[in-house]
């Protein structure tokens, strides 16, 4: 009897571990990754042999130093509570979650698979995966489970990376120029580039639900289908890790810097909805009218967002996107389908009501922003906080509506010093996060004296192929 074909991979490039190792032992698959999302939103991990991984990693853990929870986004290793050099920068344990075991196609032979930090027989509380888990743990234990979708910017540059990042923001050339906002006659290049990604992507099983250009040059909005928060936010790393390596293959260099050149914005928007054990909808109330919980919702957000910024706008280029009429907030403000206001409520009047919360820009780490939006709602929903009057009409013009953070200094003080933070996240959420912020300021010291708008190249470098 002829020996049964290897297992294939589902269409959708999702892997259960059975078929993996059929991969492995018939050689289609050679390596796994075991992949660990750092403070900066960045993909860290290990390689392993495909059958090793099956064998001895799978059921188990593998090991990483904890420094990788404790560097600045140059790798450089700082001293955290977590790891430092007086306790020897230890071992965590990285515990692979099987239900993310996928095929990556920009990795030749590969597959991918997210990971879990744990210390000491413990979760790691500020690992980005665990704090989000805790999130969604206190919700449900009020009742609630949440769906969010994530729509993502970033430009797209001519040219490699080292090239670029040598070069500086002046000499930098996008891959389009001018607004090509909703635009369908794409140049050769653009479209290579556009579907090489999306390709890529759906060979991952990650379909995108929508791809079109911004109007910046060169600028690219992404959205995916609405579901799963922490799949949500798992994806968005992977689309980062799956543009990169796209840029390698078409001669481009993508960046998810909030802004990388002066008057371009790029976002992070989080569309987010709670729904109750019966798996209904809980914002819209009869009518399509906002229930009370979607107006504690909205007034937690506008209450805890300026004290949890650290956490969606982690770095000195986040602030520079805040900008009047660029579609980026400035005002803690929110309104009925208002992009010019902080919190938007999206589909009023019908059955799909649902936040979407405008502060992350590109560089945000979709675990910790999320996190900062759902401890916000989570806030509002036990305070039943009362939601201030909508902002009807230009926010930017909105002269009495507080300001969202100018700087990270003074963001990093606010969270610092909040005791509503502590409160939510708990104080080594807080401590950890305030010397991350601090790294960035000092970074951002070194180049003091840029004008609010202007990118130095200092920034350019350290941010350019790492946001």
């Amino acid at each position: 009897m002829a020996a049964a074909p290897p297992a294939q991979p589902a269409p959708s490039g999702r892997l259960t571990l059975e078929a993996l190792r059929a991969e492995a032992e018939a050689g289609s698959i050679d390596t796994v990754v075991l992949a660990l999302p750092d403070m900066w939103g960045k993909l860290t991990g290990k390689r392993f042999d495909a059958l090793h991984f099956v064998n001895h990693v799978a059921g188990h853990s593998a090991e990483m130093c904890s420094y990788v929870l404790a560097a600045d986004v140059l790798m450089n290793p700082v001293d955290f509570p977590l790891s430092n050099w007086a306790n020897g920068h230890p071992d965590l344990q990285l515990v692979p979650d099987l239900d993310t075991l996928r095929v990556v196609p920009w990795i030749e032979g590969a597959a991918l698979v997210h990971g879990d930090a744990w210390m000491d027989g413990r979760p790691v509380s500020v690992a980005p995966r665990q704090m989000l888990r805790r999130r969604l743990e206190r919700l449900a234990e009020r009742g609630y489970t949440v769906k969010v979708g994530l729509e993502t910017e970033f430009v797209v540059y001519e040219g490699a990376y080292d090239r670029l990042v040598g070069e500086g923001p002046r000499a930098a050339r996008p891959l389009s120029s001018g607004n090509r906002d909703y635009a369908l006659d794409h140049d050769p290049r653009t479209t290579r580039f556009l579907r090489t990604l999306q390709r890529h992507l759906r060979g991952a099983g990650l379909p995108v639900e929508a791809v079109k250009t911004e109007s910046a040059g060169g600028q690219v909005e992404i959205t995916f289908p609405y579901g799963d928060p922490m799949a949500a936010c798992d994806q968005h790393t992977l689309l980062k890790h799956a543009a990169r390596a796209t840029g390698y293959e078409t001669g481009t260099s993508p960046t998810f810097m909030a802004s990388p050149t002066p008057g371009v914005g790029s976002g992070l928007h989080l569309h987010v909805s709670l729904w109750d054990e019966e798996g209904l909808p809980v914002f819209p109330a009869a009518g399509g009218e906002m229930s009370a919980v979607t107006e504690h919702s909205v007034a937690g957000l506008l209450t805890a967002l300026p004290e949890l910024a650290p956490l969606y706008a982690g770095n000195e280029n986040s602030y520079r996107r805040y900008s009047p009429e660029t579609y980026a907030p400035t005002t803690v403000t929110w309104g009925l389908d208002n992009r010019t206001c902080a919190v938007r409520v999206v589909g009023p009047g019908t059955g799909n009501l649902h936040l979407e919360v405008r502060t992350p820009g590109a560089n945000a780490n979709p675990y910790l922003a999320l996190s900062a939006v759902l401890a916000a709602m989570e806030h509002g929903i036990d305070q039943a906080l009362k939601t201030p009057a909508a902002t009807v009409g230009n926010a930017y013009e909105q002269n009495l509506a507080p300001a969202l953070p100018g700087s990270l200094e003074a963001a990093t003080a606010a969270f610092r010093t909040s005791r509503l933070a502590g409160d939510l996240l708990g104080h080594e959420v807080v401590e950890h996060y305030t010397l991350a912020a601090g790294i960035e300021t000092e970074a951002a010291d070194a180049t003091a004296g840029a004008g609010r708008d202007e990118v130095t190249a200092a920034e350019w470098e350290r941010w350019f192929a790492h946001a």
